[in-house]
């Protein structure tokens, strides 16, 4: 009894193997992606990416997605592989049963095997990536790899990336490539900080769909990173000439690159005609323009170089990344860019900055004045995250220039008195006389921290807290600001230190002179930062030493 039962078991398996195998026989694949038996490459490439993207179970939950994405992907004999010696080795054919007859030829990076015996086989769609990657041929992780650091994140922090991308992959036209002439390229492309794929063509050209249909992909994965641009050699044959980019027998592809030069410059892809491939080439080339430095050893005064403002990136990232890059371009001259690699907050050098979550984005005023922009960023996809950052970049550029214009405004119409005077032996005592409290003393050895130093100065000089200048003479309210040139008064400075703080550019110095006593700050100095250390003189909170020496100005 066991040994019938036994069998019966065995011929009803083979039964439902049979089939399986038959239902497989017979699906048709033009059915399964709805595209007609006429069908072009191209049309059968968007049709099959469109629908795995649709069905994918990581996407979609609905009842039957699983089914009907096995049925995309799952082949049969319509699907079987082929060989080509125009196409190359390693790509199968989309076929209709018949051999070879009728076969309709994919090029790289379309339909490829992944494995199966016999007159079965399964095949995934890739774009020339190696064997075990993604259905895709690139990857989520790689693109936005938590925007600053870890793992992409689905919906409720990234949001649902699956839908963007499928509504992407569905408006993809020719006319998502915009047309170049000669004027466009000098407006639009040149030293404007944004990277260009390029793609001339002539009407003689062959293979012009399947190269466009790859450079679509990539701009559709790098969108908002990358633009993409046709030049129609037959018509603009002078700046396909002068750029050097005249394609001949088979089509080229060139990258606007930041790599080689500030104001950018083409650069030829020479690879397989592959998404992912051509996807790293262009990331390779988006701009630089941030600097890698150690938060530790940054000196923050001498970032700015005395004109633009400046931003910082916090993130655990080795590398700078791929988001960053894209902004220092589009706002190199706006700002100048610097990243840094820290482990987490607990950091004394993240507390420091006031940031309390990471990734995190620190600005700087063009006055030194500190502002944290924003902590724990999260993004949903790379076009979004770059216009998100944007908005905020842009809103930080106008503060800069309103905080500019402040002190430029007051020095127009404040007389020379509210100005900070340079000590002099002959104005010492009416600046910094026994009979004021305290005297605020910028100590400089360079222009650029000369202006620094003035420009804090006098911003701090008009607040409240600071006690100011043209207070009540004699009364405690009274506070009095100053710059010395240290290079100029090396024997002023060694009154107050032995070395004469010889190893900082700039320093801050409050002077009781009745008591012969001094605090010094030797920190970083900002607008923040100054009003901290006057705050703690005036509310007695420093501990003040007393002069090793009387001290002197010529």
């Amino acid at each position: 009894m066991e040994i019938r039962l036994a069998s019966i078991t065995l011929i009803m398996a083979f039964l439902f193997l049979f089939l399986c195998s038959l239902e497989a026989k017979t699906m048709d694949p033009y059915k399964v992606l709805g595209v007609e038996r006429n069908a072009s490459q191209r049309e059968i490439q968007k049709a099959f990416h469109k629908l795995s993207l649709q069905y994918h179970p990581d996407k979609n939950k609905k009842k039957g997605a699983q089914q009907k994405f096995e049925e995309i992907n799952n082949g049969s004999p319509g699907f079987g592989p082929g060989s080509s010696e125009d196409q190359g080795g390693g790509y199968t054919f989309f076929t209709n049963g018949a051999g070879r007859q009728g076969q309709q030829p994919f090029g790289p990076g379309q339909w490829q095997s992944t494995g199966g015996q016999g007159g079965s086989q399964s095949f995934s769609f890739s774009f020339g990536g190696p064997s075990g990657s993604n259905p895709f041929g690139f990857g989520m992780e790689d693109i936005f790899s938590n925007f600053f650091g870890g793992g992409f994140k689905d919906e409720g922090n990234f949001g649902s990336f699956g839908s963007h991308s499928k509504a992407q992959s569905g408006s993809r036209t020719s006319s998502s490539i915009k047309v170049i002439n000669k004027q466009v390229f000098k407006k639009e492309i040149v030293d404007q900080g944004m990277t260009w794929l390029l793609f001339p063509t002539t009407s003689s050209l062959k293979g012009v769909d399947h190269v466009q249909s790859i450079i679509e992909e990539v701009a559709s994965s790098l969108q908002g990173a990358l633009k993409v641009g046709r030049i129609d050699c037959d018509s603009e044959s002078s700046l396909c000439k002068d750029l050097g980019i005249y394609p001949h027998r088979t089509p080229r592809i060139f990258v606007y690159s930041y790599i080689k030069s500030t104001e950018g410059s083409l650069v030829e892809y020479s690879g397989d005609v592959a998404v992912k491939n051509l996807r790293s080439f262009c990331q390779e080339h988006f701009p630089r323009f941030s600097q890698r430095v150690n938060l530790k050893q940054f000196d923050f005064s001498s970032s700015d170089g005395g004109r633009l403002p400046t931003l910082m990136l916090l993130s655990t990232k080795k590398d700078t990344p791929v988001i960053w890059r894209v902004l220092s371009g589009l706002f190199r001259k706006q700002f100048s860019f610097y990243d840094t690699e820290v482990t987490d907050v607990s950091d004394p050098s993240v507390k420091k900055l006031g940031v309390d979550a990471l990734p995190a984005i620190v600005g700087w005023l063009s006055n030194g004045e500190r502002h944290v922009l924003r902590t724990g960023i999260n993004v949903k996809d790379l076009k979004s995250a770059i216009d998100d950052l944007s908005n905020l970049l842009n809103g930080f550029e106008k503060k800069n220039r309103k905080a500019v214009s402040r002190p430029a405004s007051k020095t127009q119409s404040d007389s020379a008195e509210n100005q900070i005077p340079l000590l002099t032996g002959s104005n010492f005592d009416s600046v910094c006389g026994e009979k004021t409290p305290v005297c605020v003393i910028g100590a400089f050895r360079s222009s650029k921290a000369r202006n620094k130093l003035e420009l804090i100065l006098n911003m701090v000089s008009q607040k409240t807290l600071s006690r100011r200048q043209n207070s009540t003479p004699g009364s405690k309210e009274t506070i009095s600001y100053a710059l010395v040139d240290a290079s100029k008064q090396p024997s002023f400075l060694n009154a107050f230190d032995g070395a004469g703080f010889k190893s900082s550019d700039k320093i801050l110095i409050a002077y009781k002179r009745r008591k012969g006593k001094f605090a010094a700050h030797l920190g970083e100095i900002t607008e923040e930062e100054v009003e901290k250390f006057i705050g703690s003189v005036l509310n007695g909170d420093v501990t003040f030493t007393k002069t090793r020496q009387k001290p002197i100005l010529k």
